[in-house]
């Protein structure tokens, strides 16, 4: 059995949202920005929530709402592949960000694919929809959200809304997660700090790192997306060995880069064991504690 690499790189994209002209335009910018991870020796790239709108400007023009899902599914298997093929020539893990695309049921879903060094794909449903989500485009909520095993040992996604909720973290915690990626899309900032302080308070609760991609810019011809704010991050527990404010990283607002930090997991795992506090160890289990049923 090959031993757990201890030390993750992890690049978070702050994505620019404008139209385009093309699938292939689309491709060379997310080829670019894994082609720019993978230099500075990245393990994972991470891209935004719902950035795959983006391929709603190719036909410059306003869309109806309720066409969205089955526009966006129809590049479902071109996503896909383009993920797999450049997780593979990189030899890295690429969090594709999400894309919106009705499962075999027919039912509209917000995916997460993330794409192993071997080109596979790892699935992950957001699980609480906003009701934007819910009144404008139809999207449901999943219905099992698991780690996943990788060289780091396991990971997890919880798609911009879901960190909101301490349960759905704390499961992920307790079944192995010491990474989680967390691709947001948020038009302000009073959107952004929701998801960024929860997130934070996440990294304290379950001691463990979260890195966080967000999209900016202006996306014309797409209603309810048409604008963005993200400060994209890479975060920590508040404790001795990390950063005193638990950040390790952090993109400037509005501006498309791609900010990337180490997590260190021999760190992490010893602080869990002999840290200021211990939130994992000291949980009451006979007060409370989260019955997950998925």
């Amino acid at each position: 059995m090959t031993a757990l690499r201890k030390r993750a790189r992890v690049a978070c994209v702050q994505y620019g949202l404008s139209a385009i002209a093309s699938y292939a335009e689309f491709e060379a910018k997310v080829a670019h920005f894994v082609s720019v991870a993978a230099s500075y020796g990245a393990d994972f790239v991470v891209f935004p929530e719902m950035f795959t709108l983006q391929l709603l400007t190719i036909e410059h023009r306003d869309m109806p709402m309720a066409r969205t899902v089955d526009a966006l599914d129809m590049y479902t298997a071109r996503i896909q592949a383009t993920f797999a093929e450049l997780a593979r020539r990189h030899r890295l893990h690429v969090v594709g960000g999400t894309h919106f695309m009705r499962d075999e049921a027919g039912v509209a879903r917000n995916i997460c694919f993330t794409a192993m060094p071997d080109g596979t794909l790892h699935a992950q449903a957001k699980i609480h929809v906003t009701p934007s989500e819910r009144e404008a485009w139809g999207i449901v909520g999943g219905t099992a959200a698991e780690p996943f095993e990788t060289d780091f040992g396991q990971v997890a996604v919880t798609v911009c809304y879901d960190v909101e909720f301490p349960e759905l973290q704390r499961h992920l915690a307790r079944t192995g997660a010491r990474i989680v990626f967390v691709p947001f899309c948020t038009d302000d900032r009073r959107g952004y700090m929701r998801v960024r302080h929860c997130a934070q308070a996440r990294a304290v609760e379950n001691q463990c790192y979260l890195a966080l991609a967000g999209t900016v810019g202006v996306l014309p011809h797409v209603p309810n997306a048409d604008i963005q704010y993200a400060e994209s991050c890479l975060l920590t527990p508040c404790d001795v060995p990390f950063p005193r404010d638990g950040l390790l990283e952090a993109a400037p607002a509005g501006a498309e880069t791609l900010v990337f930090a180490d997590f260190d997991l021999e760190t992490l795992d010893a602080m869990r064991k002999a840290g200021t506090v211990r939130n994992l160890a000291d949980r009451r289990d006979d007060l409370y504690r989260v019955d997950w049923r998925g």
